[in-house]
């Protein structure tokens, strides 16, 4: 959790490799995990257990999943150059942004309908990075409230995200923003290549859409927002849950209203959020530039995991250009086909101070709930500071990790 300038300890060290040690212990004692340590089989596992859409749905990136391939083999371009005889400490993981320190630079990136892969859903998660200690990301299209997700998120860190309405709909927008200020959230995350759903064959074979079924799931922050609900009644004189699936239509056409937002819009979350706003999606030096002059605090250079558009570049060759640019005016946070320990300590080097994974841990929470979850976080720091000691690299700081820790190989 964010511990605001709290002295690192030994024992803070030495956390992310306890859970190798406790493996090898039960070994002992001849137990066996009831997860895989090997981060690639986490994916085809959790495809035996769950149903086609929803399986679709994670799996699923846009057109011939070209970017998202892009992003996987961006980081074997790179390799992390070994240091010998380097008499140092367990790498210190820790990492402040916007004046929090947090123990760990990796974070839970947004996902939404959580629930289609496991019936705790959002609950699971929220809790497991509260216990890990690792910065939790709210999606707008979360199958749980903002506030039962605070309250299982309890004193951890998180941040909400946020899929932006168009401005006829500002008054939802300010609702859904006190709300998670008032929540707990301190960090708005806007994520901006989401104003429609992409291209994506996987769903579409299925024929599934989350956000247009009858239920709660992927819509509950708006089933559960009096501005919407009051607005929804005044137009078909009926509440919510007495006509789901028109109610899920209308939510998903606000939180996708088929138009982007402009820069100049900008100035609106800024009147109505007090907090330091990053903005999510970013792939060109220009829009970082253009962040930088808006007055944003922080960008996620992203391209949704290859998601939303096919045929573009990875996340991870455009990260050194983007940081390069403007990594000493602006936080630079990451995320897109980060898969094992490795993946992150890359990304760290080449920009990034905060690292978001996102299909990873939902495959941990279709596997094992909270436990499932737990587990890949641990592994993912456990394998981030093995990874780093070896290397001869004592911490995660871009004082310490950047792009001179690095070879390019390709």
């Amino acid at each position: 959790m964010a511990t605001n300038n709290t002295a690192i300890t030994q024992a803070d060290l030495e956390a992310p490799l306890a859970y190798e040690a406790e493996v090898y212990r039960k070994g002992l004692k001849f137990e066996r995990p009831p997860f895989t340590f090997q981060t690639t089989d986490w994916e085809p596992q959790a495809k035996e257990v769950l149903s086609a859409s929803a399986w679709g749905y994670v799996y699923g990136s846009a057109g011939q999943r070209e970017t998202h391939n892009k992003n996987l083999a961006a980081f074997k371009k790179w390799g992390i150059i070994p240091n010998r005889l380097v008499d140092a400490n367990y790498p210190d993981l820790s990492t402040t942004l916007f004046g929090e320190k947090f123990q760990s630079p990796i974070a839970i990136a947004p996902v939404g309908v959580q629930k289609i892969f496991n019936p705790e859903g959002e609950i699971a998660t929220a809790t497991a990075a509260s216990k890990e200690g690792v910065l939790y990301i709210m999606s707008s299209a979360s199958s749980t409230s903002i506030e039962d997700v605070a309250k299982a998120n309890g004193e951890g860190p998180r941040w909400y995200q946020l899929y932006w309405p168009s401005n006829e709909d500002n008054d939802i927008t300010i609702s859904i923003l006190e709300r998670a200020k008032k929540a707990g959230f301190t960090v708005l995350v806007v994520t901006l290549d989401t104003y429609m759903l992409g291209w994506r064959p996987s769903d579409m074979n299925n024929g599934y859409n989350p956000f247009l079924r009858p239920d709660s799931i992927g819509v509950e922050i708006g089933f559960t927002d009096p501005v919407f609900q009051r607005k929804f009644k005044l137009k078909h004189g009926k509440d919510i849950k007495e006509d789901l699936g028109t109610a899920a239509a209308e939510w998903a056409r606000t939180i996708f209203p088929g138009r982007s937002h402009g820069w100049d819009n900008l100035k609106f979350l800024r009147e109505n959020w007090s907090g330091p706003i990053v903005l999510k999606g970013i792939q060109t030096i220009t829009d970082a530039q253009r962040a930088v002059a808006a007055g944003m605090d922080g960008i996620v250079v992203s391209n949704h995991g290859g998601r939303q558009q096919d045929g573009g570049p990875s996340s991870l060759e455009q990260l050194p250009k983007i940081a390069r640019a403007v990594g000493d005016k602006i936080s630079i946070l990451f995320d897109s086909g980060v898969r094992c320990g490795a993946d992150i300590a890359k990304a760290l080097a080449l920009g990034a101070s905060m690292v978001l994974v996102g299909r990873p841990y939902v495959y941990g929470l279709s596997l094992g709930g909270e436990e499932g979850v737990r587990h890949v976080l641990k592994s993912l720091a456990g394998e981030l500071s093995c990874t780093l000691h070896l290397a001869g690299i004592p911490g995660a700081g871009r004082d310490i990790l950047n792009e001179d820790c690095l070879v390019r190989e390709v």
